[in-house]
């Protein structure tokens, strides 16, 4: 058998194949439990029932920032809406806590730092990133850039 044969070259691809590591696939019923700024606690299985809005964004993204107001309007509208925003950058939460002084918003902040992404959630890949996850606790819509009340009236209807 020769060293370069076809069948040495499948070999070699399949083991190369499955040696690669793989990315996890996001969980289609994920977990989340965070610290909220205000030192409260969000946990997404508490949720169960409603829908939840999870919101990716920093304060140096300008869609972000405009996207807030219509999140903060369509969770104060609907009662079976809940909404976690998680401001995904490294500064200081009191920085993070100044700007929202400016851009108030009536759902609960954490902060998910670089260096400790969430483990159920895939690591956005461009801000913001919006999960909508159902009442039944499964993602039911994933966005990159930024949501409007339209959309989430679409996506959700006028519960």
């Amino acid at each position: 058998m020769s060293f370069f044969s076809p069948r040495f070259a499948v070999a070699t691809l399949l083991a190369l194949a499955f040696a690669a590591p793989t990315e996890a696939a996001m969980p289609s019923q994920p977990t989340l439990q965070v610290t909220t700024l205000e030192g409260g606690t969000f946990d997404l299985a508490a949720q169960r029932g409603h829908w939840v809005i999870v919101n990716y964004w920093a304060t140096w993204c300008v869609p972000c920032i405009k996207e807030m107001p219509d999140i903060s309007h369509f969770v104060a509208t609907h009662k079976n809406v809940r909404a976690i925003g998680l401001a995904y950058q490294d500064s200081a939460p009191a920085d993070i806590k100044a700007f929202l002084a400016k851009h108030p918003v009536v759902y609960p902040i954490a902060q998910v730092t670089l260096d400790k992404p969430l483990k159920d959630f895939d690591e956005p890949r461009g801000l913001p990133t919006t999960y909508l996850i159902g009442p039944n606790g499964k993602v039911v819509q994933h966005r990159l850039g930024p949501v409007t009340g339209a959309m989430l009236t679409q996506w959700i209807g006028a519960d």
